[in-house]
């Protein structure tokens, strides 16, 4: 999902670094505002964890694999300010020092996972576990991780398109159906931390302990 330099043009690139660069502006503006300091460390620790993360690929179908996106995991547990913080850090990091993603691609980059497959989908949990009732977290969890990364992707399929890489019909039911496997694993491992946590240290779990 990394888009790397070359694959985008500028119309699609610039518009996107400028609304990326808006974004993660009044993020890092609210995160001032709202963030706890026994957060702090956690921040740390949790952008180690989903950058190791993604260092790790799993199989997923014709020869393709996939890896953690940490983008609703991240926002779950820290809130999506932070969270969308976390993962444009992370995203950086890959850009500027492993070229994991490209450096004028980075804005989209930023704008497919830490904007939408983060902040976004933080508020699709938020909703999740309203409808679901409150105690529900695990299954909200599962269900907005696996959105992340599809929606995620998708926004990237249609930026492909948008640049002229291949047609919108054939790159976005491209991109969503291989990622809709991914985000089985993405939902999985989202779980599984999500319900150690609760059991050991339920206060880490943003919400839980103030209101959502």
């Amino acid at each position: 999902m990394h888009i790397p330099d070359g694959f985008l043009t500028a119309n699609v690139y610039l518009p996107a670094w400028l609304v990326s660069a808006a974004f993660v502006w009044w993020f890092l503006k609210r995160l001032t505002k709202t963030l706890r300091e026994r957060a702090v460390p956690l921040m740390g620790v949790l952008a180690a964890f989903i950058f190791a993360a993604q260092m790790l690929t799993f199989p997923v179908a014709a020869g393709t694999s996939g890896h953690l996106l940490g983008g609703a995991l991240a926002a779950i547990l820290l809130g999506p300010y932070a969270g969308s913080i976390i993962i444009t850090l992370v995203l950086v990091v890959q850009a500027l020092v492993f070229l994991d993603g490209g450096i004028s691609t980075l804005g989209a980059n930023i704008l497919n996972m830490a904007l939408l497959g983060t902040f976004i989908t933080y508020f699709i949990y938020v909703g999740l576990r309203k409808m679901m009732g409150k105690n529900r977290v695990i299954p909200a969890a599962v269900i907005s991780a696996w959105l992340s990364v599809v929606l995620a992707s998708s926004l990237c399929g249609v930026e492909l398109a948008l640049s002229g890489v291949s047609p919108l019909r054939v790159v976005l039911p491209a991109m969503a159906g291989v990622h809709s496997l991914i985000g089985i694993g993405e939902a999985v491992i989202t779980a599984s931390v999500l319900k150690f946590l609760l059991k050991v240290k339920p206060e880490l779990v943003y919400g839980k302990t103030q209101n959502e």
